[in-house]
């Protein structure tokens, strides 16, 4: 059985090897630019708000990774987070990803997130699957959100609640 933990720093260099999968294969990200260990290494030095975690094997070797990022600036959007999850090629299909993102769910209501967005390519039908599987509803689309490649690519909208949230404000009254 696979463990999913807490990301280390000894880890930076398989999570960039696996999100540059990602970016090499061009169906789940806009980014183009490969990550380096020192990028992730980066990353990783800010957990305390924003995990990641990995999924690894019983030899240790990281099959994937999740994590959160903050949604916008304002105090407002506070109790939402952003979030990635990306696998590598050889752990596809294997129940590994509903794992990882299933502790992150649990990970970002602990932390006291009341939910969880993202976006994904409308053909990229395993990432729409798992975001299904794990309680995610897509709210929408938007239309040609940017370029990959020179092409403008739409992405669908998922968002997940994590707790009930209170109809009523500060004064009782509903809102």
């Amino acid at each position: 059985m696979d463990t999913i933990r807490n990301a280390r720093p000894t880890d930076a260099a398989a999570i960039a090897a696996i999100y540059n999968q990602g970016i090499a294969d061009r169906g789940a990200t806009f980014e183009t630019v490969p990550r380096t260990e020192a990028d992730l290494a980066e990353r990783l030095s800010d957990v305390d708000r924003y995990p990641v975690l990995v999924a690894a094997d019983a030899t240790g070797r990281v099959l994937g990774w999740a994590s959160l990022s903050s949604y916008r600036p304002r105090d407002c959007y506070a109790g939402i987070a952003e979030f990635s999850i990306y696998l590598d090629r050889d752990a596809r299909g294997r129940g590994v990803g509903r794992r990882l993102l299933n502790a992150l769910i649990d990970t970002a209501a602990e932390r006291g997130f009341w939910k969880l967005v993202s976006r994904i390519f409308p053909f990229n039908a395993a990432s729409r699957a798992l975001c299904r599987a794990c309680g995610f509803r897509e709210v929408g689309t938007y239309e040609k959100h940017a370029q990959l490649d020179g092409r403008w690519l739409d992405v669908v909208i998922v968002e997940r609640s994590l707790t009930a949230v209170s109809t009523t404000g500060p004064s009782g009254r509903s809102s």
